[in-house]
């Protein structure tokens, strides 16, 4: 028998290869779960045993996983290595951090930068690959490499705003889960504050993902080769001047996407 041949009792369909097995164990790690032992790896991913020992060899071989003194496994830093390589980090990232750093100065508050990510309107959401905060910023959910909801969030709302009435279309069969008590969860009260963010050029949202947070985001210009993208800040409601906070986003999405072009 092959070494990656399918064994008794793996998920596999049929012609599944090993590269489609590493990913379901790659795949098992979350932010809440960032170290697995084999047995939770192999629960997750659905593999046998030995089919799971041998893949777990081979990521480990090549940096892909590590095993930790307590017996566990953790993302490797090849993979972080690998990523690092995406147009994500080397080309919008990058270019960017300067601008959110000045953004970050003129306001004090958390800046985050997203793209929209996902294999269908109805599975996409906010990937954050920027975030820049400091001590007196208040405390956000977000984090590097996580995703947010789309109607929940500014950025996510930001994006929004960048969609046509097809693909809201699709993304709308979908329920709109609640977040807080504030959260938009009606189609048409979302697509009305959609158009009110268009026609501002800029989306918020109050309290509408954590309780006491305000976000104001704008949407960046289309730019070849990356997804579309967006950035805004998170404040607490007691210093939520959209007024102001709202023409900064604005300004600082055009300068971003000069200079990305």
């Amino acid at each position: 028998m092959r070494e990656d041949a399918e064994q008794p009792g793996d998920r596999a369909a049929s012609g599944e290869g090993l590269l489609d097995r590493a990913l379901r164990v790659l795949g098992a790690f979350t932010e809440d779960d960032p170290a697995l032992t084999a047995a939770e790896l192999g629960s997750r991913a659905a593999l046998s045993s030995s089919t799971l020992h041998r893949l777990l060899a081979r990521l480990v071989d090549q940096g892909l996983l590590v095993r930790l003194p307590d017996r566990r496994y953790a993302i490797g830093p090849r993979l972080w290595e690998l990523g690092e390589l995406s147009p994500l980090a080397l080309r919008l990232r990058e270019t960017a951090l300067p601008h959110m750093l000045r953004l970050y100065e003129a306001t004090g508050e958390n800046v985050h930068l997203a793209v929209l990510d996902g294999p269908s309107p109805q599975g996409s959401a906010a990937l954050y690959v920027g975030r820049v905060t400091g001590r007196h910023s208040i405390p956000t959910l977000s984090r590097m490499g996580g995703r947010g909801p789309l109607h929940t969030t500014g950025v996510g709302k930001a994006l929004l705003m960048t969609r046509d009435d097809a693909w809201l279309a699709r993304y709308l069969t979908a329920p709109l889960e609640r977040e807080t008590v504030h959260s938009i969860t009606d189609a048409n009260a979302l697509r009305a504050d959609l158009a009110r963010a268009r026609a501002r050029g800029f989306a918020t949202t109050r309290e509408e993902m954590t309780l006491g947070n305000v976000s104001v985001a704008a949407p960046l210009p289309r730019i070849d080769g990356l997804p579309p993208a967006a950035i805004g800040l998170v404040v607490h409601l007691e210093r939520a001047d959209e007024r102001r906070l709202g023409p900064l986003v604005i300004q600082t999405a055009r300068e971003l996407a000069d200079d990305l072009r």
